[in-house]
């Protein structure tokens, strides 16, 4: 979708050059200003996107709770199978 963005942009500026009127020259400038913002924010908006990372893997706070508390009975029973020392 980003390179749609560059295409109107590029077509702006080419109707602007091809033209003689100063009314149409503005409006093409204007958009293709425009295009080319929307251009550049998308490629940002894809660039950190693919950077971030998946909400499905994060840990809610009472699944985190319930994993530190099995560590927590795992370690206190291997402590207590440990035969004692010498």
């Amino acid at each position: 979708m980003p390179w749609l963005f560059l295409l109107v942009a590029l077509a702006a500026l080419a109707v602007a050059f091809q033209t003689s009127s100063v009314t149409l020259v503005v409006v093409c400038l204007l958009v293709a200003l425009l295009a080319m913002v929307a251009w550049v924010m998308g490629l940002f908006a894809r660039r950190v996107g693919s950077r971030s990372r998946d909400e499905s893997l994060m840990l809610n706070p009472d699944e985190l709770r319930r994993m530190r508390e099995q560590a927590e009975a795992r370690r206190i029973a291997a402590q207590t199978a440990e035969p004692p020392g010498p």
